[in-house]
């Protein structure tokens, strides 16, 4: 039988009581190997809920959370890879001042982490450089009911693992007709050194 975990959960926040888009909770759930199809997400204002089954691993995880405060579903975003799930949620509260935690309890739970590769302190963050959310492609939407989310429709590589690495090859692809250019040009210069040759010997 399939044992029954909860995921390590890693959080980070942005806050703006101007820009809706940076006023954002990054949250990551680290479930390896589950695909698309065993993920069953439910993002509603107050928390969500998250289940998901690796057949590889023999796991299934589970976890729910009640947030501090409440998030816009609508305009939250998710981004699901073979190593986690990483949603982008947008703080229905425009404001300058951090949520204290993320959780409504103040009770310390063992996998809620916070996420240092993210995490900027309040007063440091016009200083902290943009982050890279090309990989949030997919908006929720749906009004926040999202029992049986079908990811493939969320775009953002939603199911696929990261592809980064084939579009670096493909950009190397493309810097290959200048090495075809000069293999073209190697057969004139041998062209023009063996006429060189031939005058050497009617001169000789």
């Amino acid at each position: 039988m399939a044992a029954n975990v909860t995921p390590e959960v890693l959080w980070a926040q942005r806050s703006s009581n101007t820009e809706a888009e940076k006023n954002i909770i990054f949250l990551t759930i680290n479930v390896p190997d589950v695909p698309t199809s065993n993920i069953k997400l439910d993002l509603k204002p107050t928390g969500l809920t998250f289940t998901g089954h690796s057949d590889t691993l023999k796991k299934t995880y589970h976890v729910e959370l009640e947030f501090y405060d409440e998030i816009d579903p609508e305009n939250s975003k998710v981004n699901h890879t073979a190593r986690d799930v990483e949603l982008k949620l947008r703080k229905k509260t425009l404001t300058e001042t951090y949520w204290p935690r993320l959780l409504k309890e103040s009770k310390k739970v063992h996998f809620l982490k916070t996420d240092f590769d993210k995490w900027v302190d309040e007063d440091e963050q016009a200083e902290a450089e943009e982050d890279d959310l090309s990989n949030f492609g997919g908006g929720m939407g749906g009004g926040g009911d999202f029992g049986g989310l079908d990811f493939s429709k969320l775009g953002g590589g939603a199911g696929m693992p990261d592809m980064g690495g084939d579009e670096f090859d493909e950009e190397s692809d493309d810097d290959m007709p200048p090495l075809e250019g000069e293999e073209e040009d190697a057969p004139a210069k041998t062209e023009k050194a063996d006429k060189a040759d031939d005058g050497k010997e009617v001169a000789a």
